[in-house]
């Protein structure tokens, strides 16, 4: 698969707000659903430079435009977060997990659930 371009933080909030919707999502109902102080027009343009990119599909009905996510969300978060796990960590998932616990960001819950999410990954 071809690698996608990275989100800035704008638009990455606009296409969870996208990949949450069950189907084509408007301008109006994404203002509602990010809680931002947008203007419509600034929406517009993040929206439009989203269909430019690749991510997502403009459609018109009637007198809207509907916006359709062309890239799913777990492509995208694989992607982004094996390239997090690669310059950051230098791929060491070890380097990773042992950050987030050092800096007590993981729980010892949260290391049982690991542990069992690799169990059941090994068979």
């Amino acid at each position: 698969m071809e690698e996608m371009k990275k989100l800035p933080e704008s638009e990455f909030e606009i296409m969870m707000a996208v990949w949450e919707h069950p189907g084509p999502a408007t301008s109006e109902l994404l203002l509602e659903r990010l809680n931002k102080s947008w203007k419509k027009p600034t929406l517009l343009s993040f929206l439009s430079r989203l269909c430019e990119r690749g991510f997502l599909k403009c459609e018109k009905q009637g007198k809207i435009n509907v916006y359709t996510p062309l890239v799913a969300r777990e492509d995208y978060v694989r992607q982004e977060s094996a390239g997090f796990l690669r310059r950051v960590h230098l791929g060491s998932l070890t380097a990773l997990v042992a950050s987030l616990y050092d800096g007590k960001a993981v729980s010892k819950k949260d290391l049982e659930e690991l542990e069992e999410f690799i169990k059941g990954a090994k068979e």
